[in-house]
């Protein structure tokens, strides 16, 4: 049986420099769950030409967007960078590059070309679920995160805040406050009506 090991991370893409290499319906996807996640992400998309709903979110959204081919001096200060052209020449050129420089990469829709997936994310207030497959199924991922979207409450952003509010008055090592959260918290696992 294969095992995803895959590391989640959460990136502040506010506080990163991101570079988009495309600008038709797979960069439009890219960007779209980006900014749906991190509505402050900083981005630079490059294409020869750009589909109008890039164009539309460029005015509404911290990006910045270049009518050029792509070349290997826009990945100057780059910190992850996403290939979307439907050329795999270029996607594989922008791989290349982006190895050579010691930047994260990710190539739509060619898995052996990706240093990170763009899973599904779940996300009601502070917390953030993110759901991977290991690249294998996109659909897969976007279904459980519709699963999650709909049984995760609303409102469990005010028991997050809750649980940070009694942990700031919990005296003691960090041993101890993990025992005490752990006490407080262990009645969510419990199968009683």
């Amino acid at each position: 049986m294969n095992k995803n090991e895959l590391y989640p991370i959460f990136l502040k893409v506010s506080e990163l420099n991101v570079l988009i290499v495309g600008g038709g319906k797979v960069g439009l996807e890219k960007l779209t769950f980006l900014l749906k996640s991190s509505p402050k992400a900083r981005v630079t998309i490059i294409a020869e030409s750009f589909i109008s709903e890039i164009i539309d979110l460029s005015h509404k959204y911290n990006i910045n967007i270049f009518s050029n081919p792509y070349e290997s001096s826009f990945l100057k200060d780059k910190h992850l960078v996403i290939a979307t052209t439907n050329d795999l020449e270029v996607n594989l050129q922008v791989h290349a590059d982006c190895k050579e420089r010691n930047i994260l990469v990710n190539v739509a829709d060619n898995p052996d070309y990706c240093d990170f997936y763009m899973g599904g994310i779940v996300t009601k207030g502070n917390l953030k679920l993110a759901i991977s497959t290991n690249g294998k199924s996109p659909t897969l991922a976007k279904r459980l995160r519709q699963f999650f979207e709909e049984v995760l409450p609303d409102n469990i952003n005010d028991l997050s805040d809750n649980l940070n509010a009694y942990r700031q008055t919990i005296k003691g090592n960090f041993e101890k406050k993990v025992t005490k959260l752990n006490e407080l918290t262990k009645g969510m696992l419990d199968n009683k009506d």
